[in-house]
């Protein structure tokens, strides 16, 4: 079945806009502890967590009213990144857990992201009983059997604590200089303690939110300021993390940016140094083609699974494999934490670092990636085709006629955002960005 709502990572879009609005998240509240509740086989307990965007406030309240008069007790953790509620659920013993968050989109954007009571992403069948449910009409359940709301006052401690667990005992980061980027979202008040505890000498940036600056000129999706930063503190390394905690990227000594592939292959590198390698490491379609080169010289696989962290920990499952993650940074260490993690996999690579006694740019040395040229397209009100005999289908079929086993071309719907993806791979930069602008303008002409 197809599903109306939910999309590559819960539901999201601009607020004040269906589905991204009170009346609308109230009865999603409520038609979720419906679900919950039938599966819990009992009185359940969902845990509330948001990032820092000042819509957060209203859908919390809208959530909690919906939740509790579904009969559902509610906890709320207050500004807490997406993988500290995955975690809290788990250790809470809770039915399931909530992140209101945009992720990293600006802050006139927001989204509902759900944690089942072991952390992980809802399965499809979930996300689609729950979306039949919200069609029923919403009857509060007797005065008796209301739900409680509790707000949850030690909640950023106790994931400061585990987060410092995931770094290697006997180890700390003393001596070394980092910058921090918190992009003004989840982590602005986690982060700094975790790598000032641990023993590094830290300077933040992006660690101020105000509403409206989530995102703005900072964090992962925003890499200038940190490399500036870097440069300027002379630092060993910079982190940055995205508004709601779950992916990280980094900057070496240099200043040079090292992206989600760059960050599985120096951990890969790692576990085979270590003697704690798999057979693999899971990408996406997206995943450069670089990285899989350089993880075959090693003589490990990647295997792609579709754009989405979801669906990156489903085939770490499949294969039993411990290690994977995106290009955008989501980083998932199957043996430390549940889902992607931003401040756990920082950890995972300064370690890296650490053991080894290199830099980081050295680290990241043994990957080349191949240049890559994202465009990203509005997409057509008409919509877009690929069906036989369309204009789209044509120039595809052109183009990778031309790239011949040099290159990828990968067309894909953003999950996130009403845009259509166009990625083109090959090792000439120039002929690639010009392969991408003619199919951009295919799917423009297609509107």
């Amino acid at each position: 079945m197809t599903k109306r709502y939910f999309g590559t990572d819960g539901i999201r879009g601009r607020v004040g806009e269906p589905p991204i609005t009170p009346d609308f998240v109230l009865k999603l509240g409520w038609a979720c502890g419906r679900v919950f509740t039938e599966q819990w086989q009992g009185k359940a307990t969902v845990l509330i967590g948001k990032d820092t965007r000042v819509s957060g406030y209203m859908f919390e309240s809208a959530l909690e009213a919906g939740l509790v008069a579904a009969g559902v007790d509610v906890k709320l953790l207050g500004p807490m990144p997406t993988p500290a509620v995955a975690l809290m659920t788990r250790n809470q013993n809770a039915a399931a857990g909530i992140v209101i968050s945009a992720s990293h989109n600006p802050f006139y954007d927001n989204g509902i992201k759900f944690f089942c009571d072991q952390g992980a992403k809802l399965s499809d069948d979930t996300e689609l009983a729950i979306e039949a449910m919200i069609d029923e009409p919403l009857l509060t359940v007797d005065s008796r059997a209301l739900g409680k709301a509790t707000r949850v006052v030690d909640a950023a401690g106790r994931y400061i604590e585990y987060c410092k667990a995931t770094f290697p005992e006997g180890r700390s980061l003393r001596g070394l200089k980092v910058v921090l980027d918190c992009a003004h979202g989840a982590t602005y008040h986690i982060a700094p303690q975790v790598f000032i505890e641990l023993g590094a000498q830290v300077e933040v940036i992006g660690a101020n939110p105000d509403g409206f600056n989530i995102n703005d000129g900072v964090g992962s999706t925003a890499m200038d300021a940190l490399r500036a930063e870097v440069t300027k503190q002379s630092a060993d390394v910079g982190i940055a993390l995205d508004g709601d905690g779950d992916r990280v990227l980094m900057v070496d000594a240099t200043g040079a940016l090292v992206d989600g592939d760059e960050l599985l292959y120096v951990l890969a590198m790692h576990r085979v140094a270590t003697g704690r390698a798999d057979a693999g490491v899971v990408g996406t379609q997206m995943s450069n083609m670089g990285l899989e080169l350089a993880l075959a010289d090693q003589g490990l696989q990647l295997q792609r699974a579709k754009v989405g962290d979801r669906y990156v920990k489903e085939l770490m499952q499949a294969n039993k494999w411990r290690l994977g993650g995106e290009s955008s940074g989501h980083i998932i260490c199957s043996d430390v934490t549940t889902t992607g993690d931003g401040i756990v996999a920082a950890l995972q690579v300064l370690s890296a670092m650490i053991a080894s006694g290199k830099s980081l740019a050295e680290l990241r040395s043994g990957m080349k990636p191949l240049p890559q040229i994202m465009i990203n397209v509005p997409t057509p009100p008409s919509g877009w085709r690929l069906d036989e005999g369309t204009d789209i289908l044509q120039i595809c079929q052109e183009v990778e006629a031309t790239l011949a086993g040099r290159g990828r071309l990968l067309l894909r719907p953003s999950g996130t955002e009403p845009v259509i993806r166009v990625m083109v791979e090959g090792e000439d930069e120039a002929e690639i960005h010009k392969l991408a602008e003619q199919v951009a303008d295919a799917i423009r002409m297609a509107g």
